[in-house]
């Protein structure tokens, strides 16, 4: 039953409603399990860029070096792999709030028949991974004159 002393306003009403809620994603999300969370794998994102000449692939890796990246093509399926580690030199404890995600990705692409495998290329520079996947000469466009 409704006090008659409490006055109704939506703000309010809007406020408590939303308060399950917030507790709920706390309770997931909330700074007691910071480093579990922080450990989960994690998903960088990729750009693939097709051209007449190849396939690009652009993957954001920031806090990681060369070293940490393993980069295979097998049966045109182009696979990325690594992992970013938690700084275990320093205490969980003296976290206040740990957002970034850690842990080992892997991130596989399949690629069409007509790449050259020989001729694969990868820059790492400023957390971004570049690879560059050439086609086969018979699978580049090429203009054709009529006679």
């Amino acid at each position: 039953m409704l006090n008659p002393m409490i006055r109704w306003t939506p703000t309010n009403a809007y406020l408590s409603a939303r308060e399950p809620l917030f507790k709920l994603i706390d309770s997931v999300l909330g700074d007691s399990q910071s480093e579990e969370i922080a450990a989960r794998n994690w998903v960088p994102p990729v750009d693939v860029q097709e051209t007449d000449d190849a396939f690009k692939l652009h993957a954001e890796l920031p806090g990681l070096s060369k070293d940490d990246i393993q980069i295979t093509l097998e049966n045109n399926v182009l696979r990325l792999a690594g992992e970013r580690k938690f700084e275990r030199d320093v205490k969980k404890e003296s976290y206040q709030r740990i957002e970034r995600t850690y842990g080992a990705f892997t991130r596989s692409f399949a690629l069409p028949s007509q790449v050259d495998p020989e001729g694969v290329q990868a820059t790492f520079e400023n957390g971004v991974l570049t690879v560059v996947v050439p086609k086969k000469e018979q699978a580049k466009p090429r203009q054709i004159s009529i006679s």
